[in-house]
């Protein structure tokens, strides 16, 4: 049963439902904005065909398989040299709550849908999504047509605390009322330096719903690890010219146009070899621990369990044994790695750090950042395995 606190804060930050879907339709197709970016993406196509495809979508799902779906294939085809998955440990006919290292701000979540979808799963995943990225109205409406529910920030603390619950209270409805996934990144915010841990307040917010005790409600969510590994990060030398602006300043602050440079050269730059990969849910690991175990170190007990399950998981490319082997200055990270291959990604990295245009660029800082994005996968996947 929805509570009040989630009657109030969610009914406006949800997914649409379908029959709310027609009206933000014409929403949408009265916008010249979202006109203007779909005509683009769907070339040979006139908006009376685009905007007939649209209307024939009677849920969200309808939505992004017939509109999502054939856009992000073609981007695999020309952004990336392959999107490959491995789902071998889960049950996709059971629903779970995928928690996973978060590189970038739109494809993280579009590519898992894809590689759900291309796995035979019936449905794909609600997502999480922070409201400092939909100042735009229609941007806003779409993402919730695309199944995405919203994140409130930087809220005042008392009102703070009841978003957090009725997110919460949210969460634990998707899984067990409605039977959808959720797809939520392990911490506000991408890892700007790719050292991928989880935020222990995340995993307390899940435990403001939900019922029993702290244990319980995490089973509830079947939580997921998810280990998302790009081969290039089209946005890295955005992220470093990012830090060297905090470090510069620390009042810095992006501007309003910033993220949104940030998802567009996020969904069209090249990212080389993506791979997705699930590691077992939680729930035996989580049930296996001893009953006694404190209650205030059991989040930080899990996060770790994420954090190790996520960076054993990743793939690992020749950059990221490169980068890890200068960084570190052990070698033996690129025994049996083809010296073209390292050639290519030192080459690689050096025309990233030339892209960063910052009028007081520090390029030895720079390509210190530029480093650690590659090398931090490797060095904690060896840590992991160790």
């Amino acid at each position: 049963m929805q509570s009040s606190i989630y009657v109030k804060y969610m009914d406006n930050r949800r997914p649409f439902t379908p029959d709310e879907l027609p009206a933000v339709y014409e929403r949408l197709l009265a916008e010249p904005q979202f006109v203007g970016i779909i005509t683009k993406l769907m070339p040979g196509h006139s908006l009376e065909e685009i905007a007939a495809l649209i209307r024939q979508c009677r849920t969200n799902l309808d939505f992004q398989r017939h509109l999502c779906y054939p856009f992000l294939k073609n981007l695999i085809a020309t952004a990336t040299k392959g999107l490959t998955f491995d789902f071998d440990t889960i049950d996709l006919t059971r629903r779970y709550t995928f928690i996973s290292n978060h590189r970038d701000i739109v494809i993280d979540s579009a590519f898992l849908d894809i590689c759900l979808m291309d796995a035979g799963c019936d449905t794909t995943c609600e997502i999480a999504i922070g409201d400092n990225l939909l100042s735009l109205g229609w941007v806003r409406d779409l993402v919730r047509v695309t199944k995405s529910f919203i994140v409130e920030r930087s809220l005042p603390p008392r009102q703070l605390l009841a978003s957090s619950r009725a997110l919460a209270e949210y969460m634990h409805h998707v899984i067990e009322e409605k039977g959808d996934n959720i797809w939520i990144a392990q911490r506000e915010g991408r890892a700007k330096n790719s050292d991928d841990r989880t935020q222990t307040a995340l995993l307390k917010m899940m435990t403001m719903g939900g019922k029993g005790d702290q244990r319980e409600r995490l089973l509830s969510l079947h939580l997921t690890p998810l280990a998302i590994s790009y081969e290039l990060d089209p946005c890295d030398f955005m992220k470093a010219a990012e830090l060297q602006c905090r470090r510069d300043d620390p009042a810095w602050r992006k501007g309003p146009k910033d993220d949104i440079n940030s998802m567009a050269n996020g969904i069209m730059g090249r990212k080389g070899h993506v791979h997705y990969h699930a590691a077992p849910c939680i729930n035996e690991w989580l049930e296996a621990l001893p009953a006694d175990t404190p209650k205030g170190e059991l989040l930080d007990i899990v996060a770790a369990h994420i954090d190790r399950e996520i960076h054993s998981h990743y793939r690992l490319f020749p950059i990221n044994l490169w980068a890890a082997s200068e960084l570190t200055g052990d070698p033996s990270y690129i025994d049996g790695v083809d010296s073209e291959a390292i050639a290519e990604a030192k080459t690689y990295l050096e025309s990233r750090l030339q892209m960063i245009t910052l009028p007081n660029a520090d390029r030895d800082f720079l390509w210190q950042r530029l480093l650690e994005m590659y090398a931090n996968p490797a060095i904690n996947q060896r840590a992991a395995n160790a």
